[in-house]
């Protein structure tokens, strides 16, 4: 049990690694075009400026810096789903892929330990608490309530994991499986509930904090 505990850990903290570098690179300079849209008048005016603002924004404005973990979490999601996969052949040859931490090699039929459902599960996670941090008010108005969460989480973890097996059908990067948006919609989901929770607690204490004043 260590031994596969052991494995499933290392498996997923090397598709953590392998597209960090990059993708902290590809997040940087997305915010670059942010602030190009967001303030235009400050274009033009070499790169040393553009530098210059793209730190002050990052040490003053929150939603700057949410927005960059946010593009900065897309672009490691990207990598993992689309960006750094083989072509295949055939996308449609594991429709039903893979559910559990065992599967079987096709050749030789031996029993191959496996993260990817837990990798599947864990990947959209972040993704749903990164959204709903950026987007709360225009996703749910002044109250979050958890049946709004649940619905919420489900149909942009579903979607979001759909537009990506499709991606991976059309270009024919990986493969298209129905257990990929099976644990995908689940780990938003947990991470919906997650957001909520801690959003709940961090109301419970600003509340506190504003009576202990009073």
């Amino acid at each position: 049990m260590k031994k596969i505990i052991e494995n499933i850990i290392i498996d997923i903290l090397t598709s953590i690694y392998q597209p960090f570098g990059v993708a902290l690179l590809l997040a940087t300079m997305s915010m670059f075009f942010y602030l190009y849209v967001k303030c235009p008048e400050g274009a033009g005016k070499g790169w040393k400026t553009a530098v210059h603002t793209w730190i002050n924004y990052f040490k003053k404005d929150k939603a700057f810096r949410k927005k960059y973990i946010l593009f900065f979490y897309i672009t490691m999601v990207l990598f993992k789903t689309l960006i750094n996969r083989n072509i295949c052949m055939n996308p449609l040859s594991d429709i039903w892929g893979v559910w559990g931490i065992y599967t079987y090699n096709s050749v030789t039929g031996q029993r191959v330990l496996t993260s990817e459902c837990i990798e599947n599960f864990l990947l959209l996670m972040p993704y749903i608490i990164l959204i709903f941090w950026n987007f709360e008010e225009k996703i749910f108005g002044k109250k979050v309530y958890i049946g709004k969460i649940v619905l919420e989480s489900i149909k942009i973890a579903f979607l979001s994991s759909l537009t990506i097996e499709l991606l991976q059908l059309l270009l024919r990067l990986g493969t298209f499986q129905i257990s990929d948006l099976f644990f995908n919609t689940v780990g938003g989901l947990v991470g919906g509930i997650i957001y909520f929770l801690v959003n709940a607690v961090m109301e419970r204490i600003r509340r506190a904090g504003i009576r202990s004043e009073e």
